[in-house]
Formats: C-alpha cells, structure tokens, sequence
C-alpha cells in the first residue's frame, strides 16, 4: 500500500513524536521513509549582510537533523533516505510529495484558539493541499503542557518560522 513515506523534519530539531509512526508504517508495508528538511533560505526571507552565514548554518543545521533521524530510522532496521532541500517548505515538501510520496507523517501541534490563528502552520497546509494521505501527530504545547519544547516535534519539523516550531507545524 505505501511504498514511500514522506517525513518532513525541521532544521535544528532534538524530538519529533512522529519519527515513531512513520517507523511503524514503514515495517508494516516494508517501505522507505524519505526524510526531508526544508532549509528555508529564500532571499526574500532573510535580509542584512549576515544572510549568507545565516542561510549556510542553517542548511548545515537541517543536513545535522536529516543525518540524525535517518541514522534512527536504520537503528529500528527501517531502510531511509535523506535530503535537504533549499526552499520554502510547503513548497519542497509538494514537490517530494508529487515526486512519489504515498504518505506523509508529520507533527502537529495541539493550540487553539487564537494562537492557532495567528502562528499557522505547515502541517495544516500541506493537509490541505496534498494529494496522498497526511497523517499528523499531535504534539503538546510546552506553554500548556507545562513542559520545555520539543522544537523538532513542532511544525517547525517541516521548517516553518511563523509558528516557532512547526516541517516543517519537514519537521
């Protein structure tokens, strides 16, 4: 049924609930998990005379994160892959998705109200736009969960800087 499962994973994360649940679909269905960081870099994005520093640590960042969960999927006998990819992060994970994701495992966290509003988050996005299944992981706010933060179990997996940690709401 799933032949290649999307994990976006955010640059410079430590945690990400969903690494387990895109581990267990991938031994269920023998399939690959394709780890992906979305180093978001666009010159529109960064400004000053320090973007270039900025924008090299932080791929060095998300290539740090994809080794690490990569290296943790392998230690659970899942085979995975890899990569980095400089770009907005919806946007790179549409386009791994488009380039044969059957399913996508990703973070999200659990706000409401207002703040769910006002930060966003790459994981509602890419529910709504994708065209394979999504299944998202509920992550616990730390503000409400009286705990310090997962910044890899936020959206931030999947890279998205809007919401302070939510692959990007990749990761």
């Amino acid at each position: 049924m799933y032949d290649d499962i999307l994990l976006p994973v955010a640059p410079g994360g430590e945690a990400n609930d969903a690494i387990p649940h895109a581990a267990s679909l991938a031994e269920r269905y023998d399939a690959t998990v394709h780890v992906l960081s979305a180093a978001d870099t666009a010159v529109d994005t960064l400004a000053g005379p320090r973007t270039g520093v900025f924008s090299d640590r932080l791929a060095e960042a998300a290539e740090e994160r994809v080794e690490a969960v990569t290296a943790e999927l392998e230690a659970r006998g899942v085979e995975a892959v890899g990569s980095v990819v400089r770009g907005e992060p919806l946007d790179v994970i549409e386009n791994a998705i488009d380039d044969g994701a059957d399913i996508v495992v990703m973070p999200s966290h659990t706000r409401r109200g207002i703040r769910r509003l006002l930060l966003g988050s790459v994981t509602e996005k890419v529910v709504r736009v994708a065209s394979v299944p999504v299944v998202t992981v509920p992550m616990a706010d730390p503000d409400e969960a009286g705990e310090e933060a997962y910044p890899a179990d936020s959206d931030a997996d999947a890279g998205d800087s809007t919401d302070g940690g939510d692959a990007s709401d990749a990761q």
